[in-house]
């Protein structure tokens, strides 16, 4: 009787439901049928590399898994050629001496690696065969958040596995790939769902399923592709020329939280504020400055500071473009020509901690002293700046503040030392927003600090 009141209660809910959003939960068969003929399981075996268990948290150590001397490692890839070409997540196929790929209509194929693209995780691959169907492809721009979308994959290798759920966020950025604006979703993925299609209700792919954020390893709700547009453009640059070029502008930038808006003089936090400029980089010749706030790229608002990147990077080398930035609050209309993305990371890794000594600390809970002559030439400072030698205030700690930073100007103002620091520091009022330019090793980053 238990079961049968449980049922009546949940078609009671269902009809509810019906009745409440005027329309029948979505039926995917349709999709499914139309959808899975382009859709293969890829199998590797080769040296140890990155499994596709998709974490994307912040701590690499922990949540990445690797595999053994001849293990191997199970993912997805779609066709987007007739004549065999395909297109995969990197890490599915990374360090492989030997790819074998199945198709739907069990035909197993060995392949090889056209190319692949660390910065967005994609790779083609080949296999000699004619004739074979090629996914849909759409736009990604077109999605709407709360859409439905339906992923096709290999979790465990459990090989044609359907998931479903909505697009949750669009234009999301990971630290680990600022030239990717990510497709957000809840659509369950898990380790083999890595390079499988993202698929709208009308049976085309939107994107390529590469990333879960996870503190546990599996999967949390959080799930990240990238949009179908990049793939495809990363796809046919590999294949003309065997690698990828992106734009590059030569600026670090950061996010303007509400502190940092007060501080710059904006009504509300918005835009890409410029933490670094690299000398010689085409930023630098148009003007650009430590400070300023990119509110317009290319003729497109820049709202939140992710959105740049991925507008530079998708920009060909040579172009020249309109930059649109707020200085000391007033607008300022610069052009700037698009230079190639230099190979490699122009950043180092983390600061080191130098040796405390005992100084007092000033109005803000920080102890400071003069910058090592060796540790002004790593980070690029002239002259002047600000050694935080130790931090003694939980306000300055969660401001973002620690041990080893480099201060280097305050509220846009250059600073010559740790006492011209302390000077400026006691003459605001109580309750004033700073904004601190922080130098490290791993990058220089804007940080606000109220006066206690």
């Amino acid at each position: 009787m238990a079961y049968r009141g449980g049922c009546a209660a949940f078609a009671l809910l269902a009809a509810f439901a019906f009745d409440a959003f005027g329309a029948p939960p979505p039926d995917f068969t349709d999709v499914v049928k139309r959808s899975t003929s382009v859709v293969v399981n890829i199998s590797s075996t080769g040296k140890a590399g990155r499994l596709a268990s998709d974490a994307a948290s912040g701590d690499d150590e922990e949540d990445e898994e690797r595999i053994d001397e001849g293990s191997d490692s199970l993912g997805t890839g779609i066709i987007i050629a007739a004549d065999g070409y395909l297109l995969t997540n990197q890490h599915v196929v990374e360090n492989a001496d030997e790819i074998i790929v199945r198709l739907a209509d069990r035909r197993e194929l060995p392949a090889r690696v056209v190319g692949s693209d660390a910065r967005t995780d994609l790779a083609v691959l080949k296999v000699e065969a004619q004739g074979l169907p090629t996914a849909a492809l759409g736009q990604s721009d077109a999605l709407d958040v709360g859409e439905w979308v339906l992923a096709i994959g290999s979790p465990f290798g459990f090989e044609q596995s359907v998931t479903a759920g909505i697009v949750s966020a669009k234009g999301r950025s990971l630290p680990t790939e600022p030239y990717v604006a990510y497709i957000q979703t809840d659509v369950p993925i898990n380790p083999g769902n890595s390079g499988g299609p993202l698929i709208n209700m009308k049976g085309e792919v939107v994107g390529i399923n590469s990333q879960i954020f996870s503190q546990t390893g599996g999967y949390m709700g959080l799930s990240f592709a990238i949009p179908i547009e990049t793939a495809v453009d990363v796809a046919q640059q590999i294949r003309a020329h065997g690698k990828v070029s992106r734009g590059w502008v030569g600026v670090l930038v950061q996010p303007v939280n509400r502190d940092l808006a007060e501080s710059f003089g904006l009504d509300a936090p918005r835009g890409a504020l410029v933490s670094k400029v690299f000398d010689g980089g085409p930023a630098a010749a148009a003007g650009v400055r430590p400070g300023d706030i990119v509110t317009s790229f290319d003729g497109r608002p820049i709202v939140v500071s992710s959105a740049l990147p991925p507008l530079v990077g998708q920009l060909s080398p040579g172009r020249q473009v309109p930059l649109v930035l707020l200085r000391g609050g007033r607008e300022e209309r610069l052009s700037v020509h698009i230079a190639e993305l230099p190979e490699g990371d122009p950043l180092a890794a983390a600061t080191p901690h130098p040796d405390v000594p005992e100084r007092a600390a000033n109005r803000l809970g920080l102890r400071l002293g003069p910058v090592p002559p060796d540790l002004a030439r790593l980070l690029g400072l002239g002259s002047g700046g600000a050694l935080v030698e130790a931090v003694d205030n939980d306000r300055a700690t969660r401001a973002g503040l620690r041990q080893g930073d480099v201060l280097s100007m305050l509220n846009g103002n250059p600073l010559e030392g740790p006492e011209a620091f302390d000077r400026a520091v006691e003459g605001l009022p109580t309750g004033r927003a700073l904004a601190l330019l922080v130098l490290r090793r791993s990058g220089p980053a804007y940080l606000a600090l109220r006066i206690p």
